[in-house]
């Protein structure tokens, strides 16, 4: 049979991904384990080869560009967890590279699933490739059933007010919203605060154009110091805190619930605190 051109070139950034990242790569995916349909997918539109080849290129910028220091990493525990953490950098590298951590250096190794906003299946091509390297529309419902799976969760209570904050904000952690710990509560899930350190150097914003973005239907249309939100090669420095457990009742009032997030967002603040305090400069 005649090798097909798509099928030549998912062969290549296999092979690629697993010159950069090891050959035990793809031993270490496929222990994840996941369920699939008749079509090679999860329920959730997961494809290990998809994802195999599609992350070539987030492998390279996970060793040799944003050149990932992981601490703490061995605290995330087996069976659901809910990974919570600060987020920055106008595209969510951080995502990725908080994902490529545990995947490339946890013990067992794990793939997770980042909750992405709304409006992001909306762009052309984007929630097909996201579908297929595992990350899903944020909703309750989503999470649940995956918690219930045992599966691991990435999550950003600042949700959009994080990603785009302006260079004058940085490292200011923003609101939290309080749906990660409703959801922690009703699953029984430990929480791991996630600090990441360098997200906010690799692209940093002056200003927002509302009216570009109104247009473009994005939530915010960041101008950042190269013109472009593409990143700079800002070190990156992930710090994974030790599990942190809550009990009370899923539909407390607010403020009962503030009460514990507040406890989360502190020690995300300290693993920020102590990044900072250790890192060398912004690129080394």
């Amino acid at each position: 049979m005649v090798e097909s051109l798509g099928d030549r070139v998912q062969r290549r950034m296999r092979g690629w991904t697993e010159s950069m990242a090891g050959e035990d790569l793809a031993a270490r995916l496929a222990a994840v384990g996941r369920t699939k349909s008749e079509y090679g997918v999860d329920p959730f539109g997961f494809s290990l080869d998809y994802t195999l080849a599609a992350i070539a290129p987030l492998v390279w910028l996970y060793k040799h560009y944003f050149r990932v220091e992981t601490h703490g990493v061995e605290h995330v525990p087996p069976g659901r967890v809910l990974l919570v953490s600060n987020h920055s950098g106008q595209l969510p590298f951080d995502a990725a590279m908080i994902g490529l951590a545990l995947l490339l250096e946890g013990n067992p190794p794990r793939t997770i699933r980042s909750m992405v906003e709304k409006w992001v299946p909306s762009l052309p091509f984007v929630s097909t490739f996201m579908a297929r390297v595992g990350q899903i529309v944020g909703t309750p419902e989503n999470c649940r059933r995956l918690l219930e799976g045992g599966e691991p969760i990435l999550v950003f209570p600042e949700g959009i007010r994080g990603i785009s904050k302006l260079w004058s904000q940085r490292y200011q952690l923003q609101e939290f919203g309080l749906g990660f710990m409703r959801l922690a509560l009703e699953t029984d899930t430990p929480i791991v605060p996630v600090g990441v350190v360098g997200a906010e150097e690799q692209a940093p914003a002056l200003f927002h154009l509302k009216p570009v973005a109104r247009l473009v239907g994005f939530p915010v249309f960041p101008v950042t110091v190269t013109g472009l939100p593409l990143p700079l090669p800002a070190k990156y420095r992930l710090y994974f805190g030790e599990p942190m457990r809550f009990t009370g009742r899923p539909d407390d009032e607010d403020s009962e619930l503030d009460g514990k997030v507040q406890k989360v967002k502190r020690a995300i603040q300290g693993l920020l605190e102590r990044g900072l305090s250790e890192r060398k400069g912004v690129f080394r």
